[in-house]
Parts: structure tokens; C-alpha cells; sequence
């Protein structure tokens, strides 16, 4: 498998924002997921009148990747539309948090432009989480 670089995937994110569906705050992002066959996932946010139903670009990827079969992620770009590098919210925090990878997944966040760009991981943007094996 040749896995695509981080500014490919980040690459990947920022033309997945130009995507998104914000009529509301304005606030649009993009997310890639690298799946464990090198496939990349993308996706964006969309927005809903009731915000409740807003659904994230990082939730959208999980949600697309699983619907073609894939349950095992190496690494998620996110990329907003503001200058800053954007991490994943707590509810995306948590749902990537259900797939093997874990705590162990890349997390690479960036913002609109520019290289500045954040590599962690989800165990380090969720600590003492909740996963699958405390259900074991």
C-alpha cells in the first residue's frame, strides 16, 4: 500500500470543506480518512435548520468509509475555513474512538490555508477514554 503523505491527505480535507453545507455559521470543514487499505475517505459538514441534526465532516467520513466496508482508519485529516488548525469536536472524538486504530489514530488538523499544520493523536485529544474493550 503507498500511503498518501500528510499534505496530500490535508490536501485531501481542505477540497472536501469547499464541499460543506454551513448556510448557518459559516463554519465549513473538511475531513479525509486513510482507511487500512490506503483508500481516502472524504467528506464535509452539513449543516441542518435544527442544529441538532448538523452532522460533522469527521462523522461523515466514519459514516461513508463503514458504508463501503471499512472499519480500520490509520489517520484523519480535518481541515476548517479559518486560519487556525481545527481539532475534531468531542462527539467525533469519540466516535473514531469505536474503530481498532483507537486511541493509536493520527489526527492531523489544519486550517484553511498555509502549513501550519497539528499532528496528534486521539488518545491525546481524548484521554482516559471510553472504548469498545470496557464493554468486553
Amino acid at each position: 500500500m503507498n500511503r498518501p503523505a500528510a499534505a496530500e491527505l490535508v490536501a485531501a480535507a481542505r477540497a472536501a470543506r469547499e464541499r460543506a453545507y454551513a448556510p448557518y455559521s459559516g463554519f465549513r470543514v473538511g475531513a479525509a480518512l486513510l482507511t487500512a487499505q490506503g483508500d481516502v475517505v472524504t467528506a464535509a459538514n452539513v449543516e441542518n435548520a435544527s442544529y441538532g441534526l448538523a452532522i460533522c465532516a469527521e462523522r461523515s467520513a466514519v459514516v461513508a468509509a463503514v458504508a463501503a466496508g471499512s472499519r480500520r482508519f490509520l489517520s484523519i485529516a480535518v481541515a476548517g475555513n479559518g486560519p487556525d488548525p481545527v481539532t475534531p469536536c468531542g462527539a467525533c472524538r469519540q466516535v473514531l474512538r469505536e474503530f481498532p486504530e483507537g486511541v493509536d489514530l493520527e489526527v492531523l488538523c489544519a486550517g484553511e490555508t498555509g502549513d501550519e499544520l497539528v499532528t496528534t493523536t486521539l488518545g491525546a485529544l481524548l484521554p482516559d477514554s471510553f472504548g469498545p474493550e470496557a464493554l468486553r
